[in-house]
């Protein structure tokens, strides 16, 4: 298992100058951040590569798409086109980071909706439009992972059962799903047994408290919830994911109106702790629970 860190908490254009920050994350034990990708170009990402090489951080993915002009989901062709292109540059971008996996919401427009619930022809110009993102994905040795969003955020895709059946209608190796903690609280009426239903699919998890602070403060069920991804195998990364106010379209985004944390550092900080804690006690508790008896 990798614990890493989401920089939205702080930018959506890590550079350079994150570099003390970037090196207080490392400090604190984490064995990599997660890089937002939403501008520049692939050689950008390649150079901000090195300096995660440097500081000794491997890192993850993460983007969203916002603009309603490429929505990989309306039913004008030239809009999924950009979207498809939007995509493929994230994908370049993340292989030159060195990242093998890029998650987010990243199967319809970010707050867009259109009244009512997704339709057939919705989904169908969703898989047509993911597998095209999927074989390039495949090309680049890059994993997608797709996020299922509250009701609130999206149409589309709400919950793990949701995605895990169109990840399958889809049926691209390179695009597969992601679990959030934060989302599942909100639409899942059985936040584990979503996980465990699903973990197939399953290629990157976000670790958020219900109210998008530090991890271990809230309502989640951390003690079921970090049992049931030891026990299933799971053996990546654990990213924490928060926000804060001071990226106003990202927090407008997110429906972020007041600060979850005194500090970004108690976000990540006491988050990395928490998980640690965490899933060396699901380990404990795994080892001393009696065997369960084998089906003659």
């Amino acid at each position: 298992m990798k614990i890493g860190m989401c920089m939205f908490l702080w930018t959506t254009a890590v550079s350079k100058k994150h570099e003390p920050l970037l090196r207080d994350i490392k400090a604190t034990g984490f064995d990599g951040v997660e890089i937002p990708i939403f501008a520049g170009m692939p050689d950008d990402y390649r150079k901000l590569g090195e300096l995660l090489d440097r500081i000794g951080l491997e890192r993850t993915a993460v983007s969203a798409m916002g603009d309603p002009s490429m929505n990989l989901i309306s039913a004008d062709a030239a809009t999924r086109k950009a979207g498809v292109e939007y995509m493929k540059w994230a994908v370049d971008c993340a292989d030159a980071l060195g990242a093998r996996t890029l998650s987010g919401p990243l199967h319809s427009t970010l707050g867009a909706f259109s009244g009512s619930g997704p339709t057939t022809a919705e989904k169908n110009r969703s898989v047509a439009s993911q597998r095209a993102i999927g074989d390039h994905a495949g090309k680049r040795n890059v994993t997608i992972g797709l996020e299922a969003l509250n009701r609130f955020e999206c149409y589309l895709l709400n919950t793990m059962a949701d995605l895990s059946e169109h990840v399958d209608a889809i049926g691209r190796p390179h695009i597969k799903a992601m679990y959030d903690t934060f989302h599942a609280n909100i639409e899942e009426a059985d936040p584990i047994g979503a996980y465990t239903k699903h973990r197939r699919n399953v290629v990157h998890i976000h670790i958020s408290e219900n109210d998008r602070g530090v991890p271990g403060r809230g309502n989640i069920p951390w003690k079921e919830t970090f049992a049931a991804i030891r026990k299933s195998g799971y053996d990546d990364w654990l990213t924490i994911e928060s926000f804060g106010r001071s990226l106003k379209d990202l927090a407008a985004a997110t429906k972020v109106w007041r600060d979850f944390a005194e500090t970004p550092e108690a976000v990540y900080r006491e988050g990395y702790k928490h998980i640690k804690k965490g899933w060396k006690k699901a380990g404990s508790d795994a080892l001393a629970s009696p065997p369960v008896p084998q089906e003659s």
